[in-house]
């Protein structure tokens, strides 16, 4: 880490202008010219979506992962598929910090996964960027329109509610909803 960057329990902190920030920028461009490419295939020709998503992340993907379009991705080289992996239309991915989708994982229309931010301090709120994983276990669920934001992760078999805004790590095996988002109950 250059002196523009430092550690924090829930992740990493980065000054504009510092080496993190230039290759997250450089990463951006990147996905932004990979991204009418993506967006321009036929939904359902899932084998299109993997080859274009396999350039943007730099490994080929599993034949059983499913992307439609549109899919909004920042970047490429912090993502991660795994097997049998379902995305539905709509979904933004900010990859900075980092998203780990597990397998048998199905994501519901527009969803958003936020793993990157800005500081809540006025004085350096423009200048200064957050960012920790998102990890997203074995067999989740997440409804539409659900939001997951930095630094948390969604234990196995966990299902997060349509709507709902995940700020803190999920259990496995529970349901949980609401903005932001509580145990619902135990699945």
């Amino acid at each position: 880490m250059d002196s523009g960057e430092q550690a924090e329990s829930n992740g990493i902190t980065f000054a504009s202008g510092s080496e993190m920030s230039r290759a997250m920028a450089s990463e951006v461009a990147r996905a932004w010219q990979l991204l009418p490419r993506i967006n321009a295939v036929a939904p359902g020709d899932f084998a299109a979506m993997r080859e274009v998503l396999a350039e943007l992340i730099g490994e080929e993907l599993d034949p059983t992962v499913r992307v439609l379009p549109p899919f909004y991705p920042d970047g490429g080289r912090n993502l991660r598929f795994g097997r049998n992996v379902f995305v539905n239309h709509g979904c933004t991915a900010v990859v900075v910090g980092g998203i780990d989708i597990g397998d048998d994982v199905m994501i519901g229309p527009n969803v958003q996964l936020i793993s990157g931010g800005h500081s809540l301090d006025p004085a350096t709120r423009r200048s200064v960027c957050t960012c920790a994983p998102i990890r997203i276990g074995r067999g989740v669920w997440i409804g539409a329109g659900a939001t997951i934001l930095q630094g948390v992760t969604v234990g196995d078999d966990a299902v997060v509610a349509a709507g709902a805004v995940v700020t803190k790590d999920v259990a496995p095996r529970t349901l949980v909803g609401g903005v932001p988002a509580r145990q619902m109950r135990a699945l």
